[in-house]
Parts: C-alpha cells; structure tokens; sequence
C-alpha cells in the first residue's frame, strides 16, 4: 500500500461502511403495572374459591384469563429487557474509541478506508500486526483472545487448505467448492464474534497461486454480494502469490484484479520473489536461492504499475530470503536490508519524502530471529505471517493436557479416585481443545511482542 506522502500515492478510499442498527431498549414494566397484576390474580383466586354458579365461575375464568394475559405481557417485557441489555452491550462494543489508533478504526473487522488508515499507522508506529493461518474456530478463537490480550490489532488468514477443512474433509469439493464455502464460512464466524473481543480484525486469504485463481473469484463474489447489501466486502485482503510465473505476467495479473478489488475496497497483498520452504501443499525447498531475494527494480515495476489503479490499495511481499517452516539456525539468511534499499530506490523515483514508500509483508516468520524481525519493521513492514509456530503451539497445548491427565484419558470410568469415578470431564474435546487455544494464545502474544503490537490500541 504506497504511502500518502508520496506523489504517485494513491487516493484515500471512499466512505463505505453502513451504520449496524441495534434494537433500541425495551422500557420495563411500570410499578403500576406489577400491582394491578398482583391484585388481578388475588381476585381470581377470590372468584375461584367463594363463586358457586356458573356465572360467577365465568368471571372467575375472565379474572384468571386477564391474569395470565398480564403474565405473559411481563414475560414478554422480561425477554424484552434481556434482549435489551445484549443490544446496550453490543453496542457499546461496537462505539468503543480506541485512544491510540486512528478514528476510523473500530473494533470488529476492518475494511476499507479503516483499514488503509491501520496499516498506515502500523508503519508510522514501526510495529507490524501478525497474520495467522487458522483451520478453524478453536484457532480464531485463539488470535482474537492473543489481540484482546496484548492489545493490538490482529490479521486471520485463510488458506485454501484451511478452508477446505473448515467445510470438512469429507464435503464436496468438486471446483473448490468446498474450499469456497469453508472460506466464506469461516470469515462470518470471524464477523459474527470478532466485536465481542474488542480489537480490531483484519479478515485476509493467504497464497493463491495461478492455478487457484477460481477459489479467489469466487470469494470475489462473495465480498461483492456483501458490499452490495452491506457497504463493504466480506473480507479485508485477498493475496495473489503469481512469483512462480514471469514479472510481467505476476504484475498484469495482479493489476486486473486490483482493478476489480478496488470497485469495493478490498486490499491487494501480492508476492514478489519466492519464499521457500513448503506450506499448504506449495514445495519451493529446491528453488534457486537467487529467487529468494528481490531486487528494487521488480517492486519498482511493480508499484508503478499497481499504483496507477484507481481506488486501490495494495501491499507487497518481497522476499528476503524469507522460508516457510522449520529450518535450523544458519541455513537461510534472512538479508531484511533488501527492504531498506528498496525504500530508498523507490524514494528517489517517486521523489517523495516518505522514507517508506512501499507498505511490506513479511513472509515465512516463524522461526526469524527478533533482531531480524525489528530491522524488517523499521523498513516497512506492517504484517508478518505465522503458521508453523502456532501450530506446534496448539498441539503442544492439548499434548500437554492430555500427558497431565493420562490416567483419566483411558476409559470412560475408572480413574485413580476410584474404579467407578466417571472421566467426561476429562475427556469432553472442549477441555483438551481449549488447552490448545490458550497454548496457541500465549504463543501469538510473545509474537506480538516481537512484532511491536503491544498496546497499540
């Protein structure tokens, strides 16, 4: 996303979010009200018992009857208040102020022009916001209670792997379908709770490749659907990893749908250069090692040509000599310099004063040393990705759980306190997935400490 201070910057994005009405307050019962429903019962249990014809009967059934009709209006006011006060709390969530970051940036998901502001300050700030790979809620869950702990703001990123497990294995998957779905299901979970936690949430899809291009058209369309009845897109950013294919045809590419994207405020996160490694079924181990680091003059080509789309917003990753995975200690060198002097060759051309023209995405972050991280920072980057650290960090949670309570994991009942002392507690899937959560949690704050994105809000 170039910077605002430079000339060939692009134009802020339109005003597009619409208002979300809440049910206004339900008045409670007035005091009147509760008494002559207490004085309307005591005279039909009166009628009941002193009447004995049928008429008198029947005006016992009429008091009883306006009794009842009275109950149910209270019942009625109860759910009323109830229903009430979640809309009270909700909305208060919803107008939270964040003191720190700009005015448009609100708690839930970020779109749009609140979204631009947020990546904007990120680079300012010099912190960048991790973008985690999730499989499904118990990992939502996790990134959004590590924001809401450590106070910043947080990105969760779909793969189409991911997505396709969200739907289920064993869905239909003819043409992605389920990958489609499973996406799309997931980021209205994120939507439906992302408030709750009070941080904001950057809703984002990870490494799509040429091939893959249908899955990422058709959530396209899901966003479009949604700008259409709600005045944003369904999801935030959508990235586009062509760098397998040649720069012209990786810029043409990511152009067009930057064109497309731009219609409804979606950001566009493309990829320059290859990260190496292998995630989500994508195996560059062997690639070139030349390949691993991008020149000035690729992401210079590259922002002339992304920048000249009306109305939109991208972000590049450049790579660094960047590897998905794990790697031991010395055998990928991380050059985070590459960044700086991109910078200051994107600088000159533009002639701007923005020392950090060009916003960057860190790509294969787990296992980077800290000092490599902060020197990426410094040089704009305002997003790193995290998958292989955080998922050993939820198995690790329920590995750990399941090694403290072994011996009320093997049957049903039986356990140290007795041959007939029953184990469900110990074996419901949401105590053991609930110790991955909080393992995952904990390790996505010490994340966000190395990124800078602690009380950020």
């Amino acid at each position: 996303m170039p910077s605002k201070a430079c000339s060939v910057a692009l134009a802020g994005v339109g005003a597009y979010a619409a208002s979300q009405a809440f049910v206004g307050p339900v008045a409670s019962p007035q005091v009147g009200q509760q008494q002559q429903v207490r004085s309307l019962r005591q005279g039909g249990q009166a009628a009941a018992q002193d009447s004995s014809s049928s008429s008198t009967s029947a005006v016992g059934v009429l008091a009883l009857g306006a009794t009842g009709a009275f109950a149910a209006a209270a019942q009625v006011s109860q759910r009323g208040q109830r229903r009430a006060q979640v809309a009270r709390q909700a909305t208060a969530v919803a107008e939270k102020v964040f003191t720190k970051m700009p005015a448009s940036v609100k708690p839930g998901v970020v779109t749009g022009q609140a979204l631009v502001d947020l990546l904007n300050y990120a680079k300012e700030n010099e912190f960048a916001i991790p973008g985690v790979n999730i499989v499904g809620t118990n990992s939502i869950n996790a990134c959004l209670e590590a924001a809401k702990i450590a106070g910043g703001p947080v990105m969760v990123t779909f793969s189409k792997g991911g997505g396709q497990f969200i739907a289920g294995k064993a869905a239909d998957n003819t043409n992605d379908a389920a990958c489609i779905a499973g996406t799309v299901a997931g980021a209205l979970h994120v939507r439906a709770v992302a408030k709750l936690y009070g941080v904001p949430v950057i809703l984002h899809t990870d490494h799509c490749q040429k091939a893959w291009l249908p899955w990422i058209d058709a959530l396209l369309e899901a966003s479009e659907d949604y700008f259409a009845k709600n005045g944003e897109p369904l999801f935030s950013s959508h990235m586009l990893d062509l760098s397998e294919e040649p720069l012209e045809e990786n810029i043409a590419i990511c152009k067009k749908y930057l064109t497309r994207m731009a219609k409804i405020n979606l950001l566009l996160e493309m990829e320059l250069g290859v990260t190496g490694g292998e995630e989500d079924g994508v195996d560059n181990s062997n690639v070139d090692s030349s390949r691993l680091y991008t020149q000035p003059e690729e992401v210079w080509q590259t922002y002339q040509e992304l920048a000249s789309v009306p109305n939109g917003n991208f972000t590049v990753a450049a790579a660094f000599g960047n590897v998905h995975g794990v790697y031991a200690p010395g055998n990928v060198t991380l050059k985070p310099e590459i960044l700086h002097s991109t910078q200051k060759f994107i600088k000159e051309k533009l002639g701007c004063k923005s020392d950090k023209p060009v916003s960057f995405v860190f790509h294969g972050g787990s296992g980077s040393s800290q000092a490599d991280i902060q020197y990426a920072i410094k040089a704009g980057v305002i997003k790193m990705n995290l998958d292989t650290d955080t998922q050993w960090a939820f198995w690790d949670g329920v590995n750990q759980y399941t090694k403290k309570n072994e011996p009320y994991l093997q049957t049903q009942m039986g356990n140290p306190e007795g041959p007939t002392k029953p184990n469900k507690k110990y074996y419901d899937p949401r105590v053991s997935l609930r110790s991955g959560e909080q393992s995952m949690a904990a390790r996505l704050v010490q994340a966000m400490k190395d990124l800078n994105c602690i009380d950020r809000l």
